[in-house]
């Protein structure tokens, strides 16, 4: 890739300098045979100001002079055409007729020949001074246009150096460019091939976009590096849950099988809870896969959030009485608790908030329906002990394992994370706060829906 980008650049350069010394030469050229045009035509104005007023003496010696020149006289016939040899390289079709018949200058450019020629009339007495035999002679001027391509030797030279130092740039600006690259390439293959502690090196001086790129590494190796570490401790937390049970299942199966389990009545309840344990483990886990392939129903409609609350939260109230906790369920009267939602997952997001604040609620729990400004919005609050300030921004990630003990276990342990992926696909917003007690407990889990429109159909 260096010496691609090399090549390019002094390409560019070298592409540049053609095109700018063709043009300068060109442009040099015109110029210089546009004023050699101008010149000879200049003196032959001169050489025909001389008339038939000059003394003979004074005429010949102007006309000697213009011989000097470079100045030759040949006769113009009728028609307009000049007879007799003219200077090396010129014919007569390169003059016009109609200006030399008139009396005008005839000039032009011919190679690296400027020429011009004019018609002067002679007295018999210019005729006898100059020995021509008739009163209509052409005086032409033929000159070498000067500096005609004599450039082109500097312009290579000039352009010779400006290669070698675009050649030196080129390679130092494709190195400061392609290092960079090559280093987060090779990151890149180390971050892929395993190696999340792979940090790119950060140049200082270096291009801000290619610093930033490298920056963009470094953040994407550490934040895979965290969730690596996250999913290991998400994985060891699963396999934890799904053992406890399962080791309490077998061990009152196999006690009733062989006969020594001193209450089989009580062992048979036993397992079926533990096995109702793991069927919520195992379903909320296809729910996320669920969640996460986004194959999962929506219907928002129309939904009564006050009727939702109370019907989901009085569902809790017999696990609330068997853990000794008070549930309390507070829906305001208001007339517009209408929020644009699913009911069904709703519901569900209401339910995994409730199992949650079971597993640390210490004597009551409170679950609200109200409107908030523009929002409908409902709250389960819990007393117990809180959630740490750098847990808060958290819990409802996936990975997330909180520092916080539980009073008791209700449900997977994976609640939070699917309430918040319900909650956004439902266009709505969830947060958790924490302590909301004077002695620094308690924690609220507020769910801000939109409200239903007063007319027509919510936005998908």
């Amino acid at each position: 890739m260096r010496r691609r980008l090399t090549v390019a650049m002094v390409g560019v350069v070298a592409g540049a300098l053609l095109l700018a010394g063709v043009g300068t030469l060109l442009i040099s050229n015109r110029v210089s045979r546009n004023d050699a045009r101008r010149d000879v035509s200049t003196e032959l104005r001169a050489l025909k100001g001389t008339g038939a007023h000059r003394r003979p003496v004074v005429f010949r010696a102007l006309y000697h002079q213009a011989r000097l020149d470079g100045a030759i006289f040949r006769p113009l016939s009728p028609a307009g055409t000049i007879v007799g040899h003219l200077p090396a390289g010129l014919s007569p079709s390169d003059f016009a007729t109609s200006p030399l018949l008139s009396g005008r200058v005839s000039s032009g450019t011919k190679g690296d020949l400027a020429y011009a020629a004019t018609r002067v009339t002679l007295t018999p007495i210019e005729q006898a001074a100059l020995g021509f035999s008739q009163e209509r002679v052409v005086a032409v001027l033929a000159r070498r246009v000067t500096g005609v391509g004599t450039g082109i030797d500097y312009v290579l030279a000039v352009a010779g150096v400006t290669l070698l130092v675009a050649g030196a740039v080129a390679e130092r600006l494709s190195r400061r460019i392609t290092r960079p690259l090559e280093d987060a390439a090779a990151a890149t293959r180390r971050i892929a091939a395993g190696d999340l502690d792979t940090q790119v090196p950060m140049v200082r001086g270096g291009y801000p976009e290619l610093t930033s790129l490298a920056g963009s590494i470094n953040t994407m190796a550490a934040s895979l590096g965290r969730a690596k570490g996250l999913e290991r401790q998400f994985l060891l937390s699963v396999s934890h849950d799904l053992r406890t049970p399962l080791t309490s299942i077998r061990g009152f199966a196999e006690a009733i099988a062989d006969g020594t389990a001193p209450d089989p009545r009580r062992a048979a309840v036993v397992i079926t809870s533990e096995a109702r344990r793991l069927e919520r483990l195992v379903r909320d886990l296809l729910e996320l896969a669920k969640l996460d392939a986004r194959r999962f129903s929506l219907d928002l409609r129309r939904v009564d959030v006050g009727e939702v609350v109370a019907d989901t939260a009085e569902g809790f109230r017999p696990a609330g009485e068997q853990a000794g906790l008070e549930i309390s369920v507070e829906v305001s009267e208001a007339p517009d608790l209408w929020a644009s939602a699913d009911p069904d997952r709703l519901a569900q997001v209401l339910a995994n908030l409730v199992e949650n604040a079971l597993n640390f609620a210490s004597r009551r729990l409170r679950i609200v329906a109200e409107r908030a400004g523009d929002e409908v919005v409902v709250v389960v609050e819990d007393d117990g002990p809180g959630i740490a300030s750098e847990d808060l921004g958290q819990v409802f990630d996936r990975l997330h394992q909180s520092s916080r003990t539980p009073t008791r276990q209700v449900g997977s342990g994976l609640g939070l994370a699917i309430v918040s992926e319900l909650v956004d696909a439902m266009g709505a917003t969830v947060r958790a706060e924490s302590p909301i007690s004077p002695s620094g407990g308690g924690t609220r889990m507020v769910v801000a829906l939109s409200p239903w429109p007063s007319s027509g159909s919510p936005a998908a």
